[in-house]
């Protein structure tokens, strides 16, 4: 299983699913990060936190744990 926080700098991957539960993963969902979703990873910062991702045509930061709940291919 790889998620978003193994992904490498310029590669682009698609959303398999989501875990984590409740308030966490509403809130992932609510950035339009849901399943088949086109994630394409832009930076990741020295520390690997956080990572700078591209999704529906916008940027956005996540935090390691939270790019770690979502499994991608």
């Amino acid at each position: 299983m790889q998620t978003l926080k193994d992904v490498a700098c310029g590669q682009t991957v698609s959303v398999v699913k989501l875990h984590g539960e409740g308030a966490v993963k509403r809130r992932i969902m609510d950035m339009g990060i849901t399943k088949g979703t086109q994630v394409y990873v832009r930076k990741v910062a020295p520390l690997g936190d956080p990572v700078e991702v591209t999704v529906r045509g916008y940027e956005l930061s996540l935090r390691k744990a939270d790019a770690q709940m979502i499994e991608v291919q």
